[in-house]
């Protein structure tokens, strides 16, 4: 199965994801070694997805826009984080085709995605369609707009979809899944 989606850009190629991600390391490459370093690494699927900022809150290694390297000693279990916005949208299921297609290290698990807020509000039609066949595919969590964020400052008191994602990070840590 193919998706593609028809959102207003003449420019941009289709985007896809084939049947649903796995969420264990492709059968190809899994291995009788074990998964790293225990805990979970934040990966942003294009720059400014906010991968640091939940690695920062939520604890969990930063690994930017970079697979995890369990030679390095990277955790394995990984957070795919992107933005809310169309370019986000495409780059995360760029990042899940290739999970999906076993284009990734050697014993990487993936845990779900993350859909960090580009704006406060509601999001248009087009991206709420896009966002549903994403969680159709794979464990999704969203990140509302928090405005001391984009300042720079902390919370002092986490949102409560925040919270809840906290304790998946917390499972994912632990070696569980969702």
């Amino acid at each position: 199965m193919t998706y593609t989606t028809s959102v207003p850009s003449p420019t941009a190629p289709p985007w896809r994801v084939d049947g649903p991600v796995p969420l264990t390391p492709h059968p190809s490459q899994a291995g009788p070694r074990p998964l790293s370093a225990p805990g979970v690494s934040w990966v942003a699927a294009h720059g400014g997805a906010g991968a640091s900022t939940l690695a920062k809150v939520l604890g969990g290694a930063d690994l930017g826009c970079h697979w995890p390297d369990v030679t390095c000693g990277h955790p394995a279990r990984i957070l795919l984080v992107a933005r809310t916005d169309v370019q986000g949208l495409r780059a995360a299921a760029r990042s899940l085709n290739a999970v999906h297609e076993g284009r990734h290290p050697a014993g990487m698990g993936l845990v779900g995605l993350v859909l960090v807020a580009d704006l406060p509000g509601r999001l248009p039609r087009e991206l709420r369609s896009m966002i549903r066949e994403l969680r159709s595919k794979v464990p999704t969590w969203r990140v509302s707009w928090v405005p001391q964020w984009r300042l720079g400052r902390q919370v002092e008191q986490l949102p409560r979809h925040l919270v809840k994602l906290g304790r998946v990070v917390q499972a994912a840590q632990q070696g569980g899944g969702r």
